[in-house]
């Protein structure tokens, strides 16, 4: 496999789950009562889609195609999420499956830049991309402990 073909997969796979991600949050944004986490929701999955858009930018560079779905892990776990909702307190239902979502993207990106086989553009683009990656993990980790300890 050449570079510009490892590039364009290792980004591709972390289109496809921040997609997930992305597509999770507007699902839940719709499906809450709570006008701040439906605020907090919407809010992620608008950062969501510029993580998306500069990772796909990056394949385009190196003469890919972006990846333009998610995944089945992903669309198993939103399923998930609305059936836990069905069946208990609803907010925290979906605050903890997100920072599930939070956690697998986090690690794929951790993964990416810790792979020696990853191309030194793919490690370039995945590493600016980090911080954002963690703010929206730690941001959805910290609600789900406060979720937990309020109730």
């Amino acid at each position: 496999m050449n570079q510009q073909s490892r590039t364009t997969e290792t980004l591709n796979d972390l289109i496809a789950i921040a997609r997930d991600g992305q597509e999770f949050y507007q699902d839940a944004s719709t499906r809450i009562d709570d006008v701040e986490l439906k605020s907090l929701f919407t809010r992620v999955a608008t950062t969501k889609a510029t993580i998306i858009a500069e990772l796909g930018a990056a394949v385009q560079a190196v003469g890919g195609d972006p990846e333009g779905s998610g995944t089945m892990r992903g669309s198993m776990q939103e399923m998930y999420a609305r059936v836990r909702a069905a069946l208990g307190d609803k907010e925290y239902s979906y605050v903890a499956e997100l920072e599930e979502s939070e956690d697998r993207l986090l690690h794929a990106f951790e993964d990416a830049v810790k792979d020696e086989k990853t191309p030194t553009a793919a490690r370039d683009v995945v590493t600016r991309l980090m911080p954002e990656v963690r703010a929206c993990h730690d941001l959805m980790r910290a609600r789900k402990h406060a979720m937990k300890c309020a109730s």
